[in-house]
């Protein structure tokens, strides 16, 4: 096999879904923290599936052209900072075959080289160790030794090799892999996916994501208005124009008056267009200006929220309250925070947040979610707030597809997000209300009390899968035979003579008797300071705590 030809390429991209999307739990699992929130391979999965859902959509037939479909696809699906440098990979990848009609060794080592270049490109402060080093490794392998291979299948094997050597190296440059005794999550994901492509080419193509059953929750992050019973437009409007020319700008014009949540994306060949509007008709009409429609798809946000049919004359009265409601000109600001509990949800909503994206641990929205929260808010500026470190590579892609003025406060945890939205000073500049927002976050110290997934031993405490553990930073602060117990013993290592405040959000698996179980020990332990324990409902972690 001496070329990969465009049906070649697919069918690699599809065995590589689906091979990820078989070992996802082995890539989740590989999680430095023993605790249950490891999603790495979940949203590489995702990511990719996005890719295939993009290329599947598609009437390309050039193999640069479907890569460039591969990549749109990966952006707009991408979860999670795995999920967003897989993107960027597969962008530069992209990048690397254009004008190819088919792919020889050369050529597919230059695609890996300009791959890697892109992520790190992508990533602020690229750290060794991780799947950023596997990538490059790989690619620096495959530019040196292109030229003494003809077969492609005996190339890409020796590709692999080094991969997973350089795999098996990421504990020597990463500490905390070594102390944790696992390999990168995410090079273990990039490892799997060219497994799976190699599969395809040498005609082992994996063609189904058999019956695995993950470690994490298995509900995709949705959006989520913070009321839903107040939908402006009531269709969710979806298509695809298959075009001659470059019309994306123009359609856009189209439709910004048609509707909200608008995605228009796309090339001279195709456009992809979300829009939710009251009037799909319109906004199909619109698209039928500048070429053919494909892949229609329209559903009625009411009748899915409220499961309830309006009258006519609701209708028409709602329909006048929302064209005076979208006349009316844009606020200062604008808040979009990631969370997940109705206990956080309703807390962020009562500190001024105007948008939620259900998300969090184990569940990472994607770029276009978020992207969808931004364009629901009417205002000049609007602060992100991702609540995970997780979550930042995913926001910021969001912001700067944003056709406004956006930033991303790079809050680390729910306590972090709830902090910023309350130090906010509407009359204040956008630079000093970032400044006094992120200040008052440094100022902050948070910790969350979960339980161990795995056996481990980890700064200097040994831990057994089910304990209840305590994590404060990167580090694994206390554990203990009750949440309770752990609850305090994390507290101990947070509070000092400064501290003068102590806020708790209970989890969705702490019962009410267990949160006065706390309160009991709280008032004992600290006579002198100030708490207060509240319902976030959140899952994965029994309580969420800040000190102040």
């Amino acid at each position: 096999m001496q070329f990969i030809t465009t049906e070649d390429f697919i069918e690699a991209l599809y065995s590589a879904s689906n091979y990820l999307e078989q070992n996802k739990t082995k890539v989740n699992d590989l999680n430095v923290f023993p605790v249950p929130d490891g999603d790495t391979g979940t949203n590489m999965s995702m990511t990719i599936k996005s890719a295939v859902k993009q290329v599947k959509s598609t009437s390309a037939k050039a193999i640069d052209e479907v890569a460039t479909e591969m990549s749109r696809g990966a952006l707009m699906g991408a979860r999670g900072n795995s999920g967003v440098i897989l993107s960027q990979l597969f962008r530069g990848f992209a990048e690397g075959l254009k004008g190819k009609e088919k792919v020889d060794t050369q050529s597919l080592a230059y695609a890996m080289k300009k791959a890697s270049e892109m992520t790190y490109l992508a990533v602020m402060k690229p750290t060794e160790g991780t799947i950023l080093t596997v990538g490059r490794e790989s690619a620096e392998f495959a530019m040196k030794n292109a030229k003494k291979y003809k077969d492609i299948l005996e190339f890409f094997e020796a590709v692999i090799a080094r991969a997973k050597e350089s795999l098996s190296n990421t504990p020597n440059l990463l500490p905390v892999l070594k102390e944790a005794g696992v390999v990168d999550a995410g090079g273990q994901g990039l490892v799997t996916i060219l497994e799976g492509a190699y599969l395809a080419l040498k005609g082992e193509a994996v063609t189904s994501i058999g019956e695995e059953e993950s470690t994490v929750s298995k509900g995709a992050p949705v959006r989520s208005e913070i009321s839903t019973d107040n939908i402006k437009f009531g269709y969710c409007t979806e298509f695809i124009v298959t075009t001659e020319s470059d019309h994306v700008e123009d359609l856009k014009a189209k439709l910004v008056e048609r509707g909200d949540s608008l995605l228009v994306v796309g090339d001279d060949k195709m456009i992809k267009v979300h829009v939710h509007t009251n009037d799909p008709g319109l906004a199909l009409q619109s698209g039928l200006e500048f070429g053919f429609l494909k892949d229609i798809k329209i559903d009625n946000m009411r009748i899915q929220h409220s499961e309830r049919l309006f009258s006519a004359d609701q209708v028409k009265e709602k329909q006048a309250e929302e064209k005076h409601e979208d006349a009316s000109p844009l606020k200062p600001y604008g808040f979009v925070s990631i969370c997940a509990g109705e206990g956080i949800e309703s807390i962020f909503k009562d500190v001024g947040v105007d948008y939620l994206v259900t998300g969090g641990q184990t569940m990472n929205p994607s770029t276009e979610d978020i992207l969808a929260g931004i364009n629901k808010v009417k205002a000049e500026h609007i602060f992100v707030l991702p609540n995970n470190s997780n979550i930042f590579l995913a926001a910021e892609a969001a912001a700067d597809i944003a056709e406004k003025d956006v930033t991303v406060l790079k809050t680390r945890s729910i306590p972090e997000g709830i902090t910023a939205c309350i130090h906010f000073m509407p009359d204040q500049s956008v630079k000093d209300n970032i400044e006094a927002m992120m200040a008052a976050v440094e100022d902050l110290k948070t910790a969350q009390v979960t339980y161990a997934v795995r056996d481990t031993e980890m700064d200097g405490i040994t831990i057994k899968k089910g304990d209840f553990i305590g994590l404060s930073g990167k580090k694994i602060v206390s554990k203990g035979p009750s949440i309770e117990e752990t609850t305090i013993d994390v507290l101990k290592y947070m509070i000092d003579e400064g501290s003068s405040f102590i806020s708790l959000y209970a989890g969705s698996d702490v019962a009410d008797e267990g949160i006065a179980s706390l309160e009991s020990a709280l008032d004992e332990a600290y006579p002198d300071l100030d708490y207060d324990v509240m319902r976030g409902d959140q899952p994965i972690y029994y309580y969420l705590i800040s000190v102040e």
